[in-house]
């Protein structure tokens, strides 16, 4: 992915994820918006892009971050809002064992108090080592944290599973958490 193509799907995630006010745009509850709306409304903010420029973004976003309607009328972000949607997922059983990447500077006090969600709905959860490790390496040395998910399922926690394969989950507190050695 280019710079061109990462800024425009920061732009994406912005008004997709948390503000979709700033354009101009309408999220319905489970976070979807008219393309034709989302198009015009950029175009009146100075970012103008082609139907063919969004596909793109939506088809090529390294976390799947994106999806098209099935009748291609309507967009909307897989997960991580900030804003008050519903994606309507189904709770769903998580694998025994989930990942979760942060940056050092951030360790002590989730090893204290747990995961939480801070300005998202959910707590985000990978399957693999190597996606948790590229999630925290986005803001400094990254920490790899194991999550005890199927313990925590079978203590009462739900999870959720986004369309692009994020497991979501409301909070996890620190006893279902192990620091892993990354010896990458």
């Amino acid at each position: 992915m280019n710079n061109k193509d990462k800024s425009f799907s920061k732009f994406l995630s912005y008004v997709l994820r948390h503000q979709p006010d700033s354009i101009g745009i309408k999220l319905d509850e489970q976070g979807w918006t008219e393309i034709s709306s989302l198009m015009s409304q950029a175009a009146k903010h100075g970012k103008r892009f082609r139907l063919e420029d969004l596909h793109e973004a939506v088809r090529s976003s390294d976390k799947q971050r994106f999806a098209i309607s099935e009748d291609g009328l309507r967009i909307r972000a897989n997960q991580g809002h900030s804003v008050k949607v519903d994606l309507a997922l189904p709770v769903s059983v998580p694998p025994d064992v989930l990942y979760h990447g942060t940056a050092s500077r951030f360790i002590a006090p989730i090893m204290k108090e747990g995961l939480r969600p801070g300005s998202r709905h959910h707590v985000h959860l990978s399957t693999t080592i190597a996606t948790a490790r590229t999630v925290g390496a986005r803001h400094g040395a990254p920490v790899i944290l194991q999550v005890m998910a199927q313990q925590m399922h079978a203590d009462g926690f739900q999870f959720l599973v986004s369309a692009n394969g994020v497991w979501l989950c409301d909070n996890v507190p620190s006893k279902y958490l192990i620091r892993m050695i990354d010896d990458k």
